[in-house]
């Protein structure tokens, strides 16, 4: 018999018990889900960031906010997360500040409300399209790795089941199974490390991006307060 052959990765999964070779495609698909959701996640983020540092240079370069305004409505979809906050937020303070001229009773304090309430809505939709899909990140760091090991549980469970019909008991009649079970294992263990790890850094970056969103509201925000006295 040559054991190199028999103990092959792919023969050991094309050997392996219908039940963990159903829990290793299982896990195959997840991994494959995370990687496309890891690798559109990573140029999201990446976009996300390029294009805040491009409208915060242009925005306190100090130009004309009614055209950076117009600018930024021109294309909402490539404008970036930040120029959709501030065109919100700009809008509603047109809007109300317009609607309150009209009645001849300006108030300053529901105008900057509206403003501000519009950018928080903003805001909130932006950080839950970057958020996307990282809660299915964080699901497969940490259950990949048990369904991985229930696929190895039940590759021992047979292997040592198959034992009952063999006279002697060899290490060369057991490794086998315990190889094909092991396999389940392994691969829990790949699709839960990337996942894992790029939950936390994308996370991260996330948190990062937020921090700067909060930040331009306030301060749009005092700009705003400036400019309906």
């Amino acid at each position: 018999m040559n054991v190199t052959q028999d103990l092959s990765f792919l023969s050991l999964i094309t050997n392996a018990h219908l039940i963990v070779q159903l829990i290793m495609a299982l896990l195959f698909v997840i991994s494959l889900t995370s990687w496309t959701y890891i690798f559109s996640k990573l140029f999201a983020i990446k976009s996300a960031r390029r294009l805040t540092v491009e409208f915060e240079k242009t925005f306190w370069a100090g130009g004309n906010l009614h055209a950076l305004y117009q600018n930024a409505g021109k294309d909402r979809a490539n404008s970036g997360p930040l120029a959709r906050i501030f065109e919100a937020g700009m809008g509603e303070f047109i809007k109300s500040k317009a609607a309150y001229a009209s009645s001849q009773n300006m108030d300053t304090g529901a105008v900057l409300d509206s403003a501000r309430r519009a950018m928080r809505a903003a805001f909130q939709r932006e950080m839950d399209a970057l958020e996307s899909h990282l809660a299915f990140l964080a699901s497969v760091g940490s259950v990949s790795p048990y369904i991985g090991l229930l696929g190895t549980v039940w590759g021992i469970m047979n292997a040592f089941r198959g034992l009952a019909n063999v006279q002697q008991a060899t290490l060369a009649a057991v490794a086998p199974g315990i190889a094909e079970a092991l396999i389940a294992t392994a691969i829990g263990l790949f699709a839960a490390i990337p996942a894992f790890v790029a939950y936390n850094r994308f996370s991260y970056d996330v948190d990062r991006l937020a921090i700067r969103f909060e930040s331009f509201v306030e301060e749009f925000s005092n700009i705003l307060q400036r400019q309906s006295r």
